[in-house]
Parts: structure tokens; sequence; C-alpha cells
């Protein structure tokens, strides 16, 4: 899809006026993009940095109703995202898995059990399915023998979902391009364009692509859309003409722990509450690795593309390992990699910030609609609201294309190759969609197989360079692939194959490699590394 060229391609289509543009390419302006270009309204997408570089690949990867939210009182925000599970569970095979949790109550703990039970019968009726059960203590260790046997009271089971958040970003935005669309990675908006009559009208970008050579360019547009998360109030400062009122964002930092399998061999997701504040936090399998998270702290720090977990959270998340699963003897020198993130909320002023709502914001000006908070489930829900509130505020939005059918899911013409393992198989038509139809003609037969302990193939290390949208070696092995955060040393070991590939699917010198490597070490150790 986004093979050498493509970018000169798309800039010679900015001439034209689109229907919408969306800034902001995470999960919230990728389900815009696609649902707009499905809609069959000429859009255009651009992002400052990489797709999902944001908030949308550093999630704690969980597509779940928030069953948490019911202890504080947000019904509605529980119900829409019980009800996008489920969608996504039967529309997104191969990317969005479910997954069981176990639930551990101590002696102690905040919530009895009677109300565990009743929260999660709630849950279940909302999906339209049984999923809990009751477990004595006995049996909460035969499931998880790791667990801490001390004061357990007992616990549930029950079923929520889990996905590679960066890769449902970018199987949007692939389906807003196949729809017709536009997207570009590395592309900063520099100003927003606003008529005498105050009417938003178009945007100023400029391409920081190492091949742009910083050109610019001005975009007209009858409606835009700024989905840009914590970076809303810059997005906001880019308007010429009058200030505009901006909704109150509260900005909080999310961090987690990656240990390796053998390190903390997990089948499933456990969730406690912490014993220092009462808070759920959770460690569950992905993508070969074990997840701990996450924390929930505010942050005044600058806003940047790579945060760096704290020495706070890092011992937060380790006190919650070594009370889970002491018998393991866990301590920090067995963490593999680390990975932070920001979320942007609504804020009410509430003391604890895991009690803030996680309900999404829509905020109309003059052609400008900002969409903030929500979460990575919700996401269609939010494109869907918006712009069905762009067409109740502007008789001039409305699509200019006829609404195209969807392709022919390629399944058939995978597996008619006998040498792919049927579960790479799965995986790869949900990663990649319609894109699988080319890859299985292009990649040789032997990179579909497994690098190192991970879940990832050669095959897809070779098509993320080859026709992704790949600019740098980060965006290859941290969102592409996610090498960066699931074998040890972010892929170092395997670098000389690495480069194999990337230079001769990306035709990149010597020198143009050397730099991009220098830049990667440096980002693993700086952003990514356990440096306490």
């Amino acid at each position: 899809m986004w093979r050498i060229g493509w970018r000169d391609e798309a800039w010679s289509a900015l001439d034209q006026e689109f229907d919408l543009i969306v800034i902001g390419g995470g999960i919230t302006g990728a389900g815009i993009f696609a649902e707009a270009c499905r809609k069959g309204f000429k859009t255009l997408l651009v992002e400052a940095k990489d797709f999902a570089s944001g908030t949308s690949s550093r999630s704690s990867k969980l597509v779940h109703g928030g069953f948490r939210y019911l202890r504080n009182g947000q019904i509605k925000i529980t119900y829409d995202s019980v009800r996008e599970r489920e969608r996504l569970l039967r529309e997104e095979r191969g990317l969005i898995h479910e997954l069981g949790f176990l639930i551990a109550r101590y002696q102690g703990d905040r919530l009895p059990m009677w109300a565990l039970g009743l929260g999660l019968t709630l849950y279940d009726l909302i999906a339209f399915r049984w999923g809990h059960k009751y477990y004595q203590p006995e049996r909460m260790l035969d499931l998880c023998p790791q667990l801490n046997p001390q004061d357990l009271e007992g616990g549930y089971r029950y079923f929520d979902a889990l996905t590679d958040d960066a890769r449902l970003v970018l199987k949007m935005i692939k389906t807003g391009v196949e729809f017709g669309g536009y997207a570009l990675n590395y592309c900063p908006v520099q100003h927003i364009l606003q008529m005498r009559h105050g009417q938003f009208v178009g945007i100023i970008i400029k391409d920081i692509s190492p091949d742009g050579l910083e050109r610019t360019c001005e975009v007209q547009s009858t409606a835009i859309i700024n989905a840009t998360g914590v970076w809303a109030e810059e997005v906001f400062s880019l308007a010429l003409g009058e200030m505009i009122r901006k909704p109150k964002l509260r900005k909080l930092q999310g961090s987690h722990l990656v240990f390796s399998q053998e390190k903390l061999p997990l089948t499933r997701a456990v969730s406690i509450w912490h014993p220092e504040d009462k808070r759920p936090v959770f460690a569950f399998p992905w993508e070969g690795v074990t997840l701990v998270g996450t924390t929930d702290v505010d942050t005044n720090s600058r806003i940047r593309t790579d945060p760096q977990i704290t020495g706070a959270e890092f011992e937060y998340l380790l006190d919650f390992i070594q009370y889970a699963f002491p018998g393991l003897n866990l301590s920090g020198k067995d963490v593999q990699s680390t990975f932070s993130g920001y979320r942007a909320v609504l804020d009410t002023g509430k003391s604890d910030p895991s009690k803030e709502s996680r309900e999404h914001i829509l905020k109309y000006d003059a052609g400008l609609l900002t969409v903030a908070g929500g979460k990575l489930t919700t996401f269609r829900l939010m494109a869907n609201q918006a712009l069905r509130l762009l067409g109740k505020k502007m008789a001039s939005f409305s699509p200019s294309n006829q609404i195209q059918e969807a392709g022919i899911s390629p399944s058939i013409r995978l597996f008619a190759r006998s040498e792919i393992d049927t579960r790479i198989g799965i995986r790869l038509i949900g990663r990649l969609g319609m894109d699988v139809q080319y890859m299985v003609d292009e990649i040789p037969n032997e990179e579909f197989r497994l690098i190192e302990n991970s879940r990832t193939t050669f095959a897809e290390l070779r098509w993320g360079a080859k026709a992704e949208g790949t600019m740098h070696l980060d965006d290859l092995l941290m969102r592409r692939v996610r090498l960066g955060i699931t074998i040890p040393g972010g892929g170092l070991a395997i670098i000389q194959q690495i480069k194999e590939i990337v230079t001769e699917e990306l035709h990149w010198d010597e020198t143009r490699w050397q730099e991009e490597l220098i830049n990667y070490k440096q980002l693993l150790g700086n952003r990514y590394s356990v440096r306490f």
C-alpha cells in the first residue's frame, strides 16, 4: 500500500479540496478516518510523527469493557465499551483476541466478594453472554500456581480482550486508504487556516520525513477534526485568528513493565488490588512476553512522543509483582523492558486520577471539531458520533464520493499456501487485512517463520519495511512489528538480519543505516530500558 514513492503520490493529491481533514494518527484519528472514507467523505489524515507513535502504541493493549468503571458508577462508558468489545471480537479475528482474567481478592481489599460477583454479573448481562465464575482459594491457585496464597480469599474468572494497539491503528488507516482517503505521517500542522468570518477552512502542513525536503502545502477542507489526544491544546494554538475555547483536559501517564514468559509465565491475565493504594493492577501474556501495568499518575512534564517510566512508577509496579507472585523472586533485574504513554481525560477535579471519567468529549468551533478522551475500545463509536455532529453543525458537510463495497477476504488465498501454519495465517489476516493477498506473493516462503521467541514472523518485518509507510527504524521495530519491546535488547541481537531486510526494501545506504541504528539504540536506552 505504502511502497517506494507513495509520499510523492499523496502530496500530488493535496491540491484538491477535501471534505474532511483529520489531525492525529492515533486510534481516535484512525477510526474517524476509516469511518469517514467508508461513508464517502474525501478525507485526509495527517500525523506529526509516525502513525500510532503516541498513546496508541503505548496503551495496556486491552480491548475491555472497563469493569473497574462500574465501581465508579460510570455505567454508560462500561455499556458502550462492552458492546464495542463484542463487535471487535467478531469483526477483527486475528487482531483482537479473547483474554481470560482472574481477579483475586485478598483479606483487607476494599471491594467485598459479593460486590465483585454483582459487578461481573452486570458486566456479562451487558455483553449478552455468561462468562464469569467464582473460585475458592484452592481452585484459584490451581489456575495460577504463581499467585500469592497468603490471605487469599478466592476470586473470579471473567473475559475481556486484547490487541496489538499499533497494528489496530495501522489497519484502520489502511482501511481508509483502501476507500480512497490519503494519510501522511511525519507531516506536522503548521497553522490552521481561518477565514475572515471565523470559519476554519484548512491547514498548512510540513513534510519532515527524511526524504521530504521539508516541503510545505496549504490544504483546503470543509471541516477539520482535532484528534490529537494530549496534544489537543497545542493544535488549538495553531489556529489563526481569535482564540477558541479549549476543553479542560487532565494529562495522565501510564507505564508498564515487560517480563519474558520464562520469568513470569502466565497463561491468562491476573488482576489484584495493589497493596499500597488498592488500585487494580494486572499482569497478562501478550506477543510472547508478559506485560505488567498500569500506573495512572498526573504528569506536569513536557508532553513528548516517547515518555519514560519514572522511578516511583517502576517501584510501584515491581511492588505489585513481588506481592502478587512472591514465589518467583522477581526483581528489577528481571525486567526486560519498559514503556510509558500519556492519556487525556476530562478534568473534573477529582483527587484520584483513576476516578476521572474515561468518556469522550466532542467540542465544535466553526468547522473545527475536537474529539478528546475516550478509550481504545470505543474508537468507532467516537468516530460515528463525530461525523454525525459535523453533519448537524455544517450544512455543507456531505460526502463527495460514492460509498464503496468492501474487498473480498484474502483468507482463501493465504491458506492455499499449505506451508503457512494456520495460526500464523489467522494472525496475518487479522493484522494485515487485504495486504495479505500481495504479501503471500512477494515474500519468500522461508520468511513465514517466527523471530526468536516472539510471535512475529520475518515476513511481517519485511512487509513493514516494504509497504507500510516506514520512515525510520523505530517505526518498523516499535510499531509495524513490536520487536523493540518483545525480544531482549529490542532486536539488537539480530540486527544484521534486520539490516539486510531494511536496506534492501527501503534502499538505505550504509550512512543512512548507521544514522538510524544510532538513533534507535539511543531510544531504547533512554526510553524503554531499565534505568533504576
